[in-house]
């Protein structure tokens, strides 16, 4: 099962490290800048949780296998740079969507494993799946995945609660941890697909505008209303 464990392990970073790859392609970095996204991405979120955790040595510095296939993917994507720009729009969430799930379930396994609580637990499979990607965004000057309206981090959360639950009720961790990356997966690239999103609550003055000489102030009242989001131009042009 270790072995198992480690090769998902590594699945993920480079599934990360690859989505780190095509946004710097599209944001027209060096290949100093495509290593750059493409590390931060790929163990970003896994070295806060061992820091977090308390494991020191962190993953990547006890087996720089991880950083061999950050380096690996990069490389290989450099020799099909011209090929990158062309691809679907849709690839960078699909292949963030598999690195999420794989690094949620990793991420709560590893806390679990440390007798931390079952919160915290769920916690670190969030931030696992969600720290490199939001840093890769964020040197990249786009908005991050997690805070745009479509399902993300509640996908996370979602696979990393069906965990933990597996766990306590005594399920091998193997059959436990399929059914968590699945709905982990299915929720992200189902919210991709038919822009699956939370409803936003907003503050809003009914009876006018405010300050509009036509209501009076007594009749302006503010409400918080559920408004359902629609997708938004803006984050349609930043999967481009």
């Amino acid at each position: 099962m270790s072995t198992l464990v480690h090769w998902l392990d590594i699945a993920g970073v480079v599934a990360f490290a690859l989505s780190g790859v095509i946004v710097a392609c599209r944001s027209h970095m060096d290949p100093f800048g495509m290593l750059v996204l493409a590390a931060v991405t790929g163990i970003g979120g896994g070295t806060l949780r061992d820091l977090i955790l308390g494991h020191h040595p962190v993953f990547w510095v006890a087996q720089p296998i991880y950083l061999w296939s950050i380096l690996i993917t990069v490389m290989l994507a450099m020799l099909g740079f011209h090929h990158i720009h062309r691809l679907d729009r849709r690839l960078l969430p699909a292949v963030d969507a598999f690195g999420l799930a794989l690094f949620t379930v990793l991420g709560a396994r590893q806390a679990l494993d440390a007798e931390t609580p079952v919160e915290v637990a769920v916690l670190m499979g969030l931030l696992t799946g969600i720290a490199g990607g939001m840093v890769r965004d964020v040197l990249a000057r786009r908005v991050p995945m997690v805070l745009r309206r479509e399902i993300y981090a509640t996908a996370s959360i979602a696979g990393g609660c069906l965990y933990v639950l597996l766990r306590r009720l005594d399920i091998d961790d193997a059959h436990a941890m399929w059914p968590a990356l699945l709905v982990t997966l299915i929720l992200r690239l189902a919210a991709i697909r038919w822009h699956w999103s939370l409803p936003t609550f907003a503050w809003v003055t009914t009876g006018g505008e405010e300050g509009d000489a036509r209501w009076p102030m007594h009749r302006q009242r503010p409400r918080v209303r559920i408004i359902r989001p629609q997708r938004s131009r803006d984050e349609a042009s930043d999967d481009d």
